[in-house]
């Protein structure tokens, strides 16, 4: 008796949209079940490595594509692992895939009639894209080794149900996933058309593809199911390499770099790598896990092999062993000196073919760096060991360079006269970090600043020793320390000894923030803004104290340093009114402070008492010009 089951929320949100809106590009839904069915067939050819029997009848895996006009009908078969009932209602009823809601929020805010490919593709959404082409899905099933098989079936409309299957009825072992085409979908019945997609898109699984054109007919292999890695460099064309990629990494466009070697020695393996063309879906996936498919001689034993760290897991690859033992879990496997050594070897490779990128095609590379540099910059955290080379491979936006191609040797080539530090900003967005006052009497200087906007980058710098000697320095932490380099020519030479009457104001100052800053002093940084603040000598980063914070790391932050700007009209006005209504210059001295917070993208340290001290002070200057 069929049971009937309602889809996961996110899951029918998904085929609402399938059903209804996207049909732009409907032929990946080829490519999706295809893929299925091969990651089906290598799921057994793993399990008969300690099971042979289970393929003993039919050791040949081979995905058959058929069709029947009359019916309506295209059916993707499989002879691989197939699904026990609750497979079906695990894998075909639930998205397990992190990021899903997120996609689902990005798909339904496009214009549905002209989604973009690469968003689905992004996604890999896999065996739902069939109902852009079915009204009706039935999948018929038998998990190898069992006695049993079921039917899946939906419209795709809420619900699926579940019912036993009469073994006659059914595959020897693996499935069968039969799509009711709709009316507008005729052209996949069309044997031309479908092996036109079939070659197009599939061409380079590792598991053979059959066509059969019409019912009765028998089947015609269209490719050979060699792995596309196992081949040498030569007789793989671009297309071929491009058409695995989209197949590896569920994304439509070309791949920015591919890579492709053997390696010999102690180890032998081969590696098939991509760097993508474009940002993955999952890219800040809190997982930060990397999609590299581990192979033991051809057969796979892991389709999530952390093979490579989180900073390189925008890398989408293949890696194929003749060392590794078969014979173990792929957990122990995993944890072998081996593997290790594989995974440093393959790490080390791809390090130094980025390098040699940026080196010879530095278009490309700007491209790459953009969609992943944010990622790349967490090996500066994390891996210390190749630290060096990820300097080199860095690009910065900095002060002189907005455009963030900047290159650390280049920024250390223009190093001002008694420079000794490479400054740099955090934050959290480039226009403002550019409009910082804290940056005033670095510009003032020609002292160049690296401009770093990703949340990584408020950790990488603390734990960086420096580079070619030079050490990394905040500008918005400690003193400015930049008197001994001189100003650019046309500017103003270094301030003098602060006067008595600006000393007067600054105790006054420090007296009525003594709860909120730990001191007031005057800058040397500031040269246009009345005020800026910045973090004390010694403790955090501001940038990095408020991420801390927000994640619950810090139980109080630390009170700021405001400094002010001597020779800023707002600040002599103010230091020539010292002892002339205390109140008033009370409520001018919390407002120099909540500004300067503002200016650091933080909220006034009270947004009542800070509307209400602005109020005063703008009746008290219209009162005073009547």
């Amino acid at each position: 008796m069929a049971e009937s089951h309602a889809f996961q929320a996110d899951v029918a949100r998904l085929l609402e949209l399938m059903v209804h809106s996207v049909y732009s590009e409907r032929d990946i839904f080829l490519r999706e079940l295809v893929s299925n069915g091969a990651d089906a067939c290598e799921k057994l050819r793993y399990e008969a490595l300690s099971h042979p029997a289970l393929i003993e009848s039919d050791p040949n895996f081979l995905i058959i594509v058929s069709l029947d006009k009359s019916a309506r009908t295209l059916t993707v078969a499989d002879n691989g692992i197939g699904m026990s009932a609750a497979d079906l209602a695990e894998s075909l009823g639930t998205i397990a895939r992190s990021g899903t809601r997120a996609f689902l929020d990005r798909l339904e805010a496009k214009d549905n009639a002209a989604i973009a490919k690469d968003l689905i593709g992004q996604f890999g959404i896999g065996f739902y894209s069939a109902f852009m082409v079915a009204e009706r899905i039935d999948v018929e099933t038998r998990r190898a080794g069992t006695d049993e098989a079921h039917l899946w079936s939906s419209d795709g409309k809420g619900t699926f149900s579940i019912a036993p299957l009469p073994l006659e009825a059914a595959p020897a072992r693996g499935t069968r996933v039969i799509l009711h085409l709709k009316e507008e979908a005729g052209e996949y019945l069309e044997p031309a058309r479908v092996e036109q997609i079939l070659r197009e898109h599939s061409s380079a699984i590792a598991v053979p593809i059959a066509l059969v054109e019409s019912l009765g007919k028998e089947p015609r292999r269209l490719t050979d199911g060699s792995a596309l890695w196992t081949k040498p460099k030569s007789a793989v064309s671009a297309e071929e390499y491009a058409e695995f990629y989209r197949n590896l990494s569920s994304q439509f466009d070309e791949p920015a770099l591919t890579l492709h070697w053997r390696a010999e020695g102690r180890h032998e393996y081969t590696v098939l790598a991509f760097v993508p063309g474009s940002r993955p879906f999952d890219l800040f996936d809190s997982a930060r896990k990397g999609r590299g498919k581990l192979y033991v001689r051809h057969v796979l034993v892991a389709e999530d092999a952390e093979i490579l760290p989180g900073w390189l897991r925008f890398v989408r690859l293949v890696v194929d062993s003749a060392d590794l033992p078969l014979n173990v879990s792929r957990e122990m496997i995993q944890s072998s000196a081996v593997f290790a050594a594989i995974k440093k070897g393959v790490v080390n490779r791809i390090v130094q073919e980025l390098t040699k990128l940026a080196e010879t095609d530095a278009e490309t590379y700007s491209k790459v760096w953009a969609n992943f540099g944010a990622v790349m910059k967490e090996g500066l955290y994390e891996d210390p060991e190749r630290r060096d080379a990820l300097f080199a491979l860095a690009r910065f936006t900095t002060t002189a360079d907005l455009e963030g191609k900047r290159k650390l040797s280049d920024y250390l080539a223009s190093l001002r006269p008694n420079q000794t530090a490479i400054y740099y900003l955090t934050g959290d967005d480039i226009a403002r970090l550019d409009a910082s006052p804290q940056l005033e009497g670095f510009r003032a200087r020609g002292i160049e600043v690296l401009l770093l906007p990703d949340p990584i980058d408020a950790f990488w710098v603390t734990t960086a020793v420096g580079y070619e000697g030079k050490t990394f320095k905040s500008v918005t932490q400690g003193a400015a320390d930049i008197e001994s380099i001189p100003p650019k020519e046309g500017e103003a030479p270094a301030d003098e000894a602060p006067s008595a009457a600006l000393a007067t104001l600054l105790a006054l100052m420090k007296q009525v923030l003594e709860d909120a800053a730990s001191d007031v002093r005057a800058s040397k940084r500031l040269s246009e803004s009345p005020a800026c603040l910045v973090a004390p000598e010694y403790g955090f980063d501001r940038r990095l104290e408020r991420i801390l914070a927000e994640h619950g790391q810090l139980k109080s932050a630390s009170k700021p340093v405001l400094e002010v700007n001597p020779k800023h009209p707002l600040i002599t006005a103010l230091a020539g009114h010292v002892g002339q209504g205390a109140d008033a210059l009370s409520d001018v001295v919390w407002l120099i402070f909540d500004e300067a917070r503002l200016m650091d993208g933080e909220k006034p340290t009270d947004a009542a008492r800070f509307a209400a001290r602005l109020t005063r002070v703008l009746t008290n200057a219209v009162e005073q010009r009547k």
